[in-house]
C-alpha cells in the first residue's frame, strides 16, 4: 500500500514578491529531484499544468489566507515507504531548500505535512489531503493522519523508521 503525502505552507509575502525569489529559483530543481527520488511512486501536478496531471481540483486547508495571489505552496504525492520520503526530505537539494523555509513561509500553527496509507487504485485527491491535514491538526497523529516523527504502518501499528535503510537511500542520492 503506498504512503500518501500532503504538504502545505503559506508565504509570508505574496507569491510573486521578490522576497520569494529564492523559493522560486529552487522550486523547479527540487521538483526535478523529487521526480528522480528513490521510492517516489507519483506526484500530482497542479491546476495550472495544462497536461491534466492534477489529482483533482486544488483546495487548501482552513489555515490558508488569501494574499491576492490565489495559491499557496502545497504538494501531493505517493511514496513506497516512509524511509524513502525521509531520505529525500532531509538530504540533498530539498533539505537545503527546507532549511531556508523560514525566509519564505509563515511559521505554521498547523502541521507542515500529513501522511496516510492510501488504499485503492485511484490517486488521492487534494481534498483528501486537506481533510487528512486538518484531521492531524485537530486530533494529533493517528493511523488516519500522521507524521514521520509519529508514524504508523499500514496495519495501524506505531512505526519506527529504519535508520540504516534511510542512510542507504540517502547515500544513493549522492
Amino acid at each position: 500500500m503506498p504512503l500518501a503525502l500532503y504538504t502545505f505552507g503559506m508565504f509570508i509575502a505574496p507569491a510573486e514578491d521578490p522576497a520569494n525569489d529564492g523559493f522560486h529559483a529552487l522550486n523547479d530543481p527540487v521538483l526535478q529531484a523529487v521526480d528522480q527520488a528513490p521510492g517516489l511512486i507519483a506526484r500530482s501536478g497542479y491546476a495550472s499544468d495544462l497536461d491534466g496531471s492534477s489529482w483533482g481540483p486544488e483546495v487548501y486547508p482552513r489555515f490558508y489566507q488569501e494574499r491576492g495571489d490565489g495559491w499557496s505552496p502545497a504538494t501531493l504525492s505517493l511514496w513506497a515507504d516512509p524511509e524513502s520520503l525521509f531520505a529525500f526530505t532531509y538530504h540533498g537539494l530539498h533539505a537545503a531548500a527546507f532549511r531556508r523555509g523560514r525566509e519564505w513561509f509563515v511559521k505554521p500553527q498547523w502541521p507542515p505535512l500529513v501522511l496516510w496509507w492510501h488504499e485503492g487504485p485511484a490517486y488521492p485527491t487534494w481534498a483528501e489531503g486537506v481533510h487528512r491535514h486538518e484531521h492531524l491538526h485537530d486530533h494529533g497523529p493517528s493511523p488516519q493522519a500522521f507524521t514521520l516523527k509519529h508514524a504508523y504502518d499500514a496495519t495501524g501499528a506505531p512505526l519506527t523508521l529504519d535508520k540504516d535503510r534511510i542512510r542507504r537511500l540517502r547515500d544513493t542520492q549522492g
